[in-house]
This record gives structure tokens, C-alpha cells and sequence, in this order.
């Protein structure tokens, strides 16, 4: 993964005896009413592992191009759009792999078509986690961002109205946060991608919460791992907590993915939940 997109930020100020980053020391506390949280990477480690599956496919159809770039210079293109894409829905990332595509003289397919190629793939990756949990096999713990169920649970406890907006199709986001036993904390308020891909994105989700609700600055908050909603909460005057989970040891803090949250605007960074309690203290919830 090319990480000299972000630069690397000297640690600012840490919540007394915690690992809890606070990148915003002025922001306002005590008047979070509402919630959003993305999925994959913030609260489901489902699909851990999708970029070493997007990325080397992307690739792979570069090359048949005929092209004479190396496998390190495309692997160093595809990377930097698949990051930058990351949090948006998925086909935004096969649109720009027909684009490079094109680009090479060679005519792309739909899309659609590299989508659910790679929806194939991910799946022989993923497919015994998603049916182990099903089967009751696999502890719905394992696959979930440490501390991320007492998070939603106090949350909830406090009376804050929760979202899930995902990326990911809208038909696997609710199907994996049942099979997590997550999906009653956000009701029917559950995100995803829809096949008309222009008919959602997380700043429609977040614009509409604060409209509806009519909110004003830091009675909105959203939790996530991609720059997008970071970037889209921040737009809209919310808070924003970036969640810089090491998605394949599931403890620490991935530092290209801190960065990168620094970079959207986040307010405070974590690697994980474990320390919600003094994280909601800290909120004032």
C-alpha cells in the first residue's frame, strides 16, 4: 500500500493514562445526540483483508492491457485511488480502474462487471468467517473492533441515536451486522451501497440526520476508519473520532490509517474501543 500520500504526524496531546489521541483540545463535549458509524474497519473486521484482494485484481487487469509499466508502478497507481476512494461505495473504485483502463487504449467493461468480480473474490476470502458466524461457530466478538459492543451499548444506554452507514452493498452490511449481533443497536437506521450508486453516499446520510434532526455542530458525531466520513462530519460542523484500527492484529493503531484521519480533520483518534468508557467521559456522554 503506497503510503506517501499522508504525511506522518507528530502525536498531539493524549487523554491522561490513555492511548485516546486528542487532535482537537477546543472541541465542544456534552451535546452528542446523534451518531454515525461506518462498518468495515470500524466496527466489523469481516472483511479485513479486502484491499490485498482489490488491489493485486485491479492489476491483473492493468496488465492484459499490453502495458509496459511494471507490476510495482501499477500496483503504486491502483493503491493510491483505492485509498483515496476508501468510504465511498465500491463502484467508485471500479470506475476508476475503467478509467486507467481506457486510458491504456483498451475498452473498459461496465464497471458493474469489475464489481462483482471482485465481490467473488472477497468472497472466497471471506466466505467462512461470514458462515461461522452464522452457524454460530465463531464468537461475533472475534470479528468485531475490540470494545465496539459495549461502545454501541453505552451509547445506546445514554439514549444517542445511532447510524451505520457503509460503503459496502447495503444487502451485506445488514446481513454482517446480524450475523455480529449488532444490528438492533441501529435499527432501521442501516446505510449501504445501493445498485444506483448515485442515490447514496455518507454525506447524504449526514446531511439528512442533521436536517431532519436539525442539529447544530457538536450534537453530531461519526466514528470511522476512512477519510470520507471524517471529511463529510467535519464539512457538516460535526465531531469526528478517527478509529485507526489495526484491522489484522486488532490492537494498536495502524499509522498510515492515523494519518489519513488526521489529514480528513478528526478530533480525536483511537486504534479501538477498549477504552470507550473514558472516551464518552471524555464527550461528556
Amino acid at each position: 500500500m503506497d503510503t506517501t500520500s499522508f504525511p506522518a504526524y507528530p502525536p498531539a496531546e493524549f487523554l491522561p493514562g490513555t492511548r485516546i489521541e486528542v487532535r482537537s483540545p477546543d472541541l465542544v463535549r456534552g451535546r452528542l445526540r446523534f451518531a454515525l458509524f461506518d462498518f468495515d474497519g470500524t466496527i466489523s473486521l469481516i472483511r479485513e483483508g479486502w484491499q490485498q484482494v482489490m488491489i493485486p485484481m485491479m492489476v491483473e487487469l492493468l496488465q492484459q492491457t499490453g502495458t509496459d509499466e511494471s507490476a510495482e508502478q501499477l500496483e503504486a497507481i491502483v493503491s493510491e485511488f483505492v485509498t483515496r476512494l476508501t468510504g465511498k461505495q465500491t463502484i467508485y473504485q471500479m470506475i476508476a480502474l475503467a478509467d486507467e483502463i481506457k486510458l491504456r487504449g483498451v475498452e473498459p467493461q461496465e464497471p458493474l462487471v469489475y464489481k462483482n468480480m471482485y465481490l467473488d473474490l472477497l468472497w472466497e476470502r471471506i466466505c467462512h468467517r461470514v458462515e461461522g458466524l452464522q452457524r454460530g461457530e465463531i464468537d461475533p466478538e472475534a470479528m468485531l473492533v475490540p470494545g465496539a459492543r459495549h461502545m454501541l451499548q453505552r451509547l445506546a444506554d445514554a439514549g444517542i441515536t445511532m447510524y451505520l452507514a457503509s460503503g459496502t452493498d447495503h444487502r451485506f452490511v445488514v446481513s454482517e451486522a446480524q450475523a455480529l449481533k449488532v444490528d438492533h443497536f441501529f435499527g432501521e437506521y442501516i446505510y449501504g451501497a445501493q445498485d444506483n450508486y448515485q442515490d447514496f453516499s455518507k454525506k447524504m446520510v449526514i446531511d439528512r440526520i442533521i436536517a431532519e434532526n436539525k442539529l447544530h455542530g457538536p450534537e453530531f458525531c461519526a466514528f470511522g476508519d476512512g477519510f470520507v466520513e471524517v471529511e463529510d462530519a467535519k464539512d457538516a460542523g460535526g465531531l469526528a473520532v478517527g478509529v485507526a484500527t489495526n484491522e489484522e492484529t486488532r490492537e494498536g493503531i495502524n499509522e498510515w490509517k492515523r494519518n489519513r484521519l488526521i489529514q480528513a480533520g478528526a478530533d480525536l483518534i483511537i486504534g479501538d474501543f477498549a477504552e470507550a468508557d473514558k472516551l464518552l467521559d471524555y464527550l461528556g456522554v
